[in-house]
């Protein structure tokens, strides 16, 4: 991944950042040669993903509920707030921590950033969007939400996210900006945590059925973790308030993303279609006009690209549990 940024930071706090996305924005920004302090509890995210980044120069690693009070050692210039349970596993498992995270978390670090007068980026989600009405999705889109449904303690949490943080903005003078991204994927993502491409390549390298929910006919949009940093690190350098979509524009149904997922992967696995669940979304697919027109961002990676990495990797971390 290109490391240069388009700005630079001195001191980077990233929350949630031994999670999926969280470590590979703490990776750029290391790279870079920004320190980051990565706070998280753990709770979804996991050491191994920040394991190679512990003796580097600049690393500091934080054990800590945002929900609750929490110290860094020195101030920071940007924080990016990633802190959340993601995937449907995760935050049906954890619902309260999810809409705690959402709201009490995001409280905490907002004022983390207005104290030591840093740039604020929070991730958001396309979940917010909810079985949208309108397709693609801009940001101009309120969307269609059941507050209520099961996926409520995530789409909630992260609509009050947003609210929040644009408040603070306008009572305080924060710094603060809003990525909504769409159904990101890459290396270390969890094989059982729900979302559909790592469950593919899971099942496929293990010669399972592929369980497509529904018909399969329902769209996801997918973008590939280096672009969504990228995107995210470009939302934060522009200093937008946003929101601002952050994700890949081509279209895949989950049947066809099966059948591409048994085809990368050499693999004899047939497919078995499953009850969909609740609110499940029928579509997904972001307007980026937005990202293009002021962050000059857009998407690199194509899928079977993508989908050819993250299927190596998972294959790499599955030789090294064998050994």
């Amino acid at each position: 991944m290109d490391t240069a940024l388009p700005r630079s930071w001195q001191h980077a706090v990233v929350t949630g950042g031994a999670g999926f996305v969280g470590s590979h924005l703490c990776s750029a920004l290391l790279d870079s040669g920004t320190a980051v302090t990565c706070v998280d509890d753990l709770s979804t995210g996991r050491p191994e993903n920040v394991a190679a980044l512990r003796g580097r120069p600049g690393f500091t690693f934080v054990e800590a509920d945002v929900a609750e009070p929490f110290e860094v050692d020195r101030p920071p210039d940007l924080v990016l707030h990633f802190a959340s349970p993601a995937s449907p596993a995760d935050y049906l498992r954890l619902p309260m921590h999810t809409l705690e995270t959402g709201s009490l978390g995001t409280r905490n670090v907002l004022a983390l950033a207005a104290r030591a007068g840093a740039r604020f980026v929070l991730a958001s989600t396309s979940e917010v969007y909810g079985d949208p009405q309108q397709h693609p999705q801009s940001e101009r889109y309120w969307g269609n939400v059941n507050p209520v449904g099961p996926r409520s303690v995530y789409d909630e949490a992260k609509r009050f996210a947003e609210a929040l943080t644009t408040a603070h903005a306008e009572a305080h003078g924060t710094d603060a900006g809003i990525v909504r991204l769409f159904n990101t994927y890459g290396p270390r993502m969890r094989g059982h945590d729900g979302r559909a491409v790592p469950t593919f390549v899971r099942q496929a390298l293990a010669g399972e059925p592929l369980t497509v929910t529904g018909d399969g006919r329902q769209t996801r949009s997918l973008c590939y973790v280096d672009d969504t940093v990228r995107g995210v690190l470009a939302a934060a350098a522009h200093g937008m308030r946003g929101p601002v979509n952050i994700g890949n524009p081509t279209e895949i149904t989950m049947l066809d993303l099966a059948r591409l997922v048994i085809e990368l992967c050499g693999s004899s696995s047939e497919i078995r279609y499953i009850e969909r669940p609740t609110d499940d979304p029928a579509v997904r697919c972001p307007d980026i006009t937005l990202a293009r027109d002021k962050l000059g961002w857009e998407p690199r990676v194509t899928a079977e690209d993508g989908l050819r990495r993250t299927i190596a990797w998972f294959r790499d971390t599955l030789r090294a549990r064998h050994r």
